[in-house]
C-alpha cells in the first residue's frame, strides 16, 4: 500500500489551495507549514523564495494560525488569479509583532478599485476582519500588470 507524500496533501481545487491534514504548527513551525501550501505553485513551475529570521520567534498558536490562514487565502490568489510565475514570502518579527508578507509578480489588479462581482475580493475581506479583530493590520498593494504585496502585521501580546 502507497502513503501520500505530506507535499501531496496540498492540493488546488478549483483554484484554492487546500490543506487535507494542515501540518502540525508545533512540530513544522509557522514557516514549514506555510511552505507546504506553496506545493501546488511549484508544481505548477512557479519559484518559491523565502526570507525568514535565522532565529525563531514566539507566536502564540492562534497568531500562527492566522497567519497561516492568509498564506493561504494569498498564495490561493496567486495561483488561482495572478498566474504568477515568482513568489516571496517573508516572515519577520517588527516591532512588537511578527509580519507576514507574499508577493508575486503575477498580473496584478487595481488595489484601489472597488469590488466588482458578489464573490470578488471576499476572501481578503474576511482576512483583513479576522487580522483587525486582534489588533493587527493587512495591506493589499497592487497594479495590474505589476503584481500583488498583501502583507498581515499581527502584534505579539
Amino acid at each position: 500500500m502507497k502513503t501520500a507524500s505530506a507535499l501531496d496533501e496540498v492540493t488546488a481545487i478549483n483554484g484554492v489551495i487546500t490543506d487535507r491534514h494542515p501540518g502540525d504548527l508545533h512540530a513544522l513551525g509557522l514557516a514549514g507549514c506555510i511552505d507546504r501550501l506553496a506545493a501546488p505553485l511549484r508544481r505548477e513551475g512557479t519559484a518559491v523564495h523565502w526570507e525568514t529570521p535565522h532565529h525563531g520567534i514566539e507566536i502564540s498558536s492562534r497568531s500562527a494560525s492566522l497567519l497561516y490562514q492568509a498564506a493561504q487565502e494569498a498564495l490561493s490568489n496567486a495561483f488561482k488569479y495572478a498566474h504568477a510565475h515568482d513568489i516571496t514570502i517573508r516572515l519577520a518579527a517588527v516591532y512588537h509583532g511578527i509580519r507576514l508578507t507574499v508577493t508575486d509578480n503575477g498580473t496584478g489588479f487595481d488595489s484601489q478599485a472597488t469590488p466588482a462581482g458578489a464573490h470578488h475580493g471576499f476572501g481578503l475581506r474576511l482576512m483583513s476582519i479576522a487580522v483587525n479583530e486582534v489588533g493587527g493590520e493587512v495591506s493589499v498593494v497592487s497594479t495590474p500588470g505589476n503584481g500583488t504585496c498583501v502583507t498581515v502585521t499581527l502584534p505579539l501580546d
